[in-house]
């Protein structure tokens, strides 16, 4: 009973703080925001029981992902953030609302047509070594390659932050 408690308070927090994230004229708190829901996430993680994913999310994305961001937004110009206040219009606000009901429609045709939700529904632990295999292994169905794209995309960005920060002499 407990576990489902935390689990409606997570997930009022992280869904309060992404619409929050997205809905906000200032950058800065949209970052601040962005921050909760990750650590929201990784709330989520611990209540599971897979300690190391929720200390993998606190320190990589909670840590890295959003300071890279906040440094991002310190470093851009405040002339250039100034003029970035845009207002709601209809045919925007429709057409985002349309494209994310097309997109939830989207992601549960898949869930039914490949039987994820009757594949989820015993209540069998997956162990964490499988995990692990999973994410780090090199076979069909398995994820070293996206995960090395994403460390080569985060170095990258790493390299044009800095390039950004140079003063042109």
């Amino acid at each position: 009973m407990a576990n489902i408690v935390m689990f409606c308070i997570l997930a009022v927090v992280i869904l309060g703080s992404a619409i929050l994230c997205v809905s906000t004229k200032s950058i800065m708190r949209a970052a601040t925001f962005l921050l909760f829901v990750l650590f929201g996430v990784a709330g989520i993680y611990f209540l599971l029981d897979y300690t190391f994913l929720g200390a993998a999310q606190v320190s990589v994305y909670a840590g890295g992902i959003t300071m890279i961001y906040i440094f991002a937004i310190q470093l851009v110009s405040k002339r250039t953030l100034q003029g970035l206040s845009e207002r709601l219009h209809g045919g925007r606000m429709l057409a985002g609302c349309l494209a994310a009901v097309a997109g939830c429609v989207m992601v549960l045709l898949i869930l039914l047509k490949q039987k994820f939700v009757s594949l989820a529904i015993p209540n069998e632990e997956v162990p964490m070594k499988l995990v692990g295999n999973t994410l780090m292994g090199s076979e069909k169905y398995q994820y070293v390659l996206p995960f090395e794209f994403i460390s080569v995309f985060l170095l990258a960005c790493i390299i044009g932050g800095i390039v950004i920060s140079r003063k042109d002499k």
